[in-house]
């Protein structure tokens, strides 16, 4: 009996173990980050048509609309999480505090259309103490914030070049796409990293300093590292980085 009354509780437990996922996924704020990003696309879409002939502007819109169907490009990031990430309890954990829940705020405040717009031209010099610039720096190190904006930036501007090439094959050249993909990438990491630190102060500015000490020591403990490291793997997967056109 007793043997019995363990394999139950195993039994009833994987359905709430499997759902940590989707509980985080939610609780740092994915979905909303697919909302604002399909509202940055929109406008991409819409800046290009004066740019381009209507056919290959109409194949730029059904192409990023399969791409990035938001249905589809959830499922996909779901997926990467949940293989990227083998324990997700005590991020999960982390971001459904009161401070998981302030950071998340700031970083969809700051992904806002109305946002971006406001400080297209560059965000506003911050100030910040000593002390204040160290933590950000320690932040900075270990979040994949360089990489997580090349990979949209990428994924964004990506959009015309993909409806060219499958309108006129081999325009770009196919032997040297991903070279030239991978150059554009280390040149959007650099370009990030250059003014990251700024970046950071602005959008994490309503933490305190003690709030953003606990979220530096989350950022760099295992579990911190652990997810982040899974995060990208998860932004990756919802913007279908690698895959062919034919696959998206």
């Amino acid at each position: 009996m007793r043997a019995l009354s363990v394999v139950l509780t195993l039994l009833l437990s994987l359905p709430a173990l499997a759902d940590d996922y989707l509980q985080l996924y939610q609780a740092a704020g994915w979905p909303q980050q697919r909302m604002h990003f399909s509202d940055a696309l929109q406008a991409a879409q819409e800046r290009y048509r004066g740019s381009l002939p209507p056919a290959v502007h109409q194949a730029l819109v059904n192409n990023s609309n399969q791409r990035f169907a938001p249905t589809a490009m959830d499922q996909r990031a779901l997926q990467g999480l949940r293989s990227s990430l083998s324990a997700p309890a005590s991020a999960l954990q982390f971001f459904q505090s009161p401070l998981g829940r302030k950071i998340v705020d700031a970083e969809l405040l700051a992904t806002r259309s109305d946002q971006l717009a406001r400080y297209a031209n560059g965000l506003p010099r911050t100030d910040a103490s000593a002390t204040r610039r160290l933590l950000i720096r320690h932040l900075a190190q270990a979040l994949p914030a360089r990489e997580a904006g090349a990979e949209v930036s990428l994924a964004l501007a990506g959009v015309a070049a993909d409806s060219l090439s499958q309108m006129l094959p081999g325009l770009l050249g196919d032997g040297n796409s991903q070279a030239l993909l991978d150059g554009q990438r280390q040149r959007l990491i650099e370009q990030i990293g250059a003014d990251l630190d700024n970046t950071l102060l602005h959008v994490y500015r309503e933490l305190s300093d003690p709030e953003l000490e606990e979220f530096v020591s989350f950022a760099q403990s295992d579990a911190g590292k652990a997810y982040y490291q899974a995060a990208l793997a998860t932004l990756r997967g919802g913007l279908a980085v690698g895959a062919s056109a034919g696959a998206r």
